[in-house]
């Protein structure tokens, strides 16, 4: 049986890893693991329990009644919070900006920790996040870290929220990216940094469609030598 391999796609908030590795991981045949949307159930519960997600005590409080796991239906990842299909509820932006302040947490960290080694180690992964690279897969077999500017990334992310019908405007979005990005970078657990033999890639102006061949390039490339 030959060894799993393992993608650990990294970056800032709206560059595209989700999209990118999803399409990566069908083309490719992979299991794709959306590490955000694990964090954002952790923010979605936090939520639905009425904590501030700022109260550290109240939400490490809350994590041994709470399970995480994560199913696939016709290929696309589905999270469960207690066994109940949360995927459509964690994409607002208020669950984004409490999934930012909770993933900062050591305690959240360790409690989605596992699962995510234990998935990559029993199947061949695309995996993405804020720290798969530097602390969750250490020893991907490929790593890259995916960026663009803000202003691209708050444009992507705004055009798929409205597409939701969620009345949003472009300024509003462009600021919560810039604080997402300020927390994600400056948190004192596994800040959103390259991993150092990560390949860096800067998606701006590109299509998704480029974006997906330079990203299947680089995997392909690394697999052969």
């Amino acid at each position: 049986m030959n060894k799993p391999v393992s993608v650990a796609i990294d970056g800032p908030s709206g560059a595209g890893k989700s999209t990118i590795a999803r399409i990566l991981a069908k083309e490719l045949g992979y299991i794709y693991v959306d590490t955000g949307a694990l964090y954002r159930t952790v923010g979605y519960a936090v939520l639905q329990k009425e904590i501030d997600p700022q109260d550290a005590v109240a939400v490490e409080s809350l994590l041994p009644h709470i399970t995480v796991s994560m199913g696939y239906a016709n290929g696309e990842q589905r999270v469960f919070l207690n066994g109940e299909d949360v995927s459509a509820y964690i994409r607002t932006p208020e669950v984004s900006m409490a999934a930012s302040t909770t993933s900062a947490m050591p305690p959240v960290r360790q409690f989605l920790f596992r699962l995510q080694q234990d998935t990559a180690r029993q199947n061949s992964v695309i995996m993405d996040g804020r720290d798969i690279g530097t602390v969750v897969l250490p020893f991907a077999s490929v790593k890259i870290f995916l960026t663009a500017s803000a202003e691209d990334r708050a444009q992507r992310r705004f055009l798929e929220l409205r597409e939701k019908g969620m009345d949003v405007t472009y300024e509003d979005v462009l600021a919560d990216m810039k604080e997402r990005d300020y927390n994600d970078s400056h948190r004192a657990a596994a800040p959103l940094k390259p991993a150092e033999d990560a390949v860096l890639v800067d998606t701006s102006g590109n299509t998704l469609e480029q974006s997906v061949e330079i990203l299947k390039a680089i995997i392909l490339n690394a697999l052969k030598g």
